[in-house]
């Protein structure tokens, strides 16, 4: 019975010494491959900076064509006589003004 005791207490002593110095080593690996926070953060803020002229482009180039499929569903409602063809209008009109008016405002607010 004291044998298996001492088999155990010991079997748990290795484990805890195991253990320990595992996490010694982790730690101290750890310290060596730490890196610099900010120039992590300088470097994300370049790249995304850098995807806003595309992104504004691309507003402009997508309002540009809703409205002319804005206009071609708006002068086929007017020559069918529909009643609610100024809502449509309305409808178009402001989407497109929506595209240009945040495309603007990206440009403006992020200083690209």
């Amino acid at each position: 019975m004291k044998k298996c005791r001492w088999k155990l207490k010991s079997l748990l002593q290795k484990r805890k010494l195991l253990m320990t110095s595992f996490l010694l080593a982790v730690l101290i690996n750890g310290n060596g491959f730490a890196q610099d926070g900010v120039a992590g953060i300088n470097e994300a803020n370049q790249k995304v900076r850098s995807y806003f002229d595309a992104g504004t482009e691309l507003m402009y180039a997508v309002g540009a064509i809703l409205g002319l499929i804005g206009a071609v569903k708006v002068y086929q409602k007017w020559n069918a006589g529909d009643p609610d063809t100024g809502k449509v209008a309305a409808a178009w009109f402001g989407s497109c003004v929506f595209l240009v008016v945040v495309a603007t405002v990206i440009k403006s607010f992020f200083g690209v």
